[in-house]
């Protein structure tokens, strides 16, 4: 009887091979008159032309946004992860695959909206989630030496009676 081969077929993950950055457009909405976005004003006129050639991937877009807050809006990818194999550059493009994320600037500096920018150009499109307490690091796969337990070892009550775990 022939052996047969198993077939699997490769799931993409991003990192390996080549990383593709996960924000694709930046959008910066500010207000001429308004007092909050002095800061916006000064980033826009200053920093962002240092920031955008740091970022050649992503696009950047500027619009004014009258007698309202400033924020920095940006723009994600987010390709099903039930089918791999259906990518294609053009679906990047669509609004149906992307997730955006938006951050309110007012009152603050240009060197603090630089961090914002910076904070959602290099995120993904990922809700924040609060890291409790605890076991930070999860895995599927428990440890090889198995869960510690007080019990064992030197100093533990069964050391006594001839069983060191």
């Amino acid at each position: 009887m022939p052996v047969k081969a198993l077939t699997t077929t490769s799931v993409a993950r991003n990192g390996v091979g080549a990383f593709i950055l996960q924000c694709k457009r930046l959008d910066f909405h500010y207000c001429d008159w308004a007092g909050s976005s002095k800061g916006m004003n000064q980033f826009l006129t200053h920093t962002l032309p240092a920031f955008t050639t740091l970022s050649p991937t992503t696009e950047i877009h500027i619009s004014p946004r009258p007698r309202a807050h400033p924020i920095i809006r940006a723009h994600y990818i987010a390709p099903t992860p039930s089918s791999p194999s259906t990518f294609s550059p053009q679906s990047l493009s669509s609004s149906a695959n992307t997730v955006t994320k938006a951050v309110c600037v007012r009152n603050l500096s240009k060197e603090q909206i630089l961090r914002k920018a910076e904070l959602l150009r290099d995120g993904n499109a990922a809700k924040n989630r609060r890291v409790k307490g605890g076991r930070v690091v999860r895995s599927e796969n428990e440890g090889v030496r198995g869960v510690w337990s007080p019990m064992h070892g030197v100093g533990s009550p069964l050391e006594g009676m001839g069983w060191n775990g």
